[in-house]
C-alpha cells in the first residue's frame, strides 16, 4: 500500500525550504493548487454546467420560475446594509 501524503508538512522542513528558496539555493516553491487542470474532469464540468440550467428550467413550473426569479431580483437590489 503507497504511503499517503501528510496533510501538513512538517514546520523545520518548511522553513529550510523557505531560505533555501529565498538565498537562491534552491527551487521557489509553487502555491498549493497551481498546475494544470485534469482535461477530462474539466470535460465532465463543462457537460454538467451546460445541460444544468436549461434540465433545471424544463423541470420547473412557469410560477416557480417566477418565484425564483423575483426573489433572485430583490436580493439583487436590496440596499446594502
Amino acid at each position: 500500500m503507497p504511503k499517503r501524503a501528510k496533510l501538513r508538512p512538517d514546520m523545520n522542513d518548511v522553513a529550510y525550504r523557505i531560505v533555501q528558496a529565498a538565498t537562491g539555493q534552491g527551487p521557489y516553491p509553487e502555491p498549493p493548487g497551481v498546475g494544470e487542470k485534469h482535461p477530462e474532469a474539466v470535460k465532465r464540468g463543462r457537460q454538467g454546467g451546460k445541460s444544468g440550467g436549461s434540465a433545471r428550467a424544463e423541470a420547473l413550473s412557469t410560477k416557480e420560475r417566477t418565484t425564483i426569479a423575483k426573489k433572485g431580483a430583490r436580493a439583487r437590489w436590496r440596499p446594502t446594509r
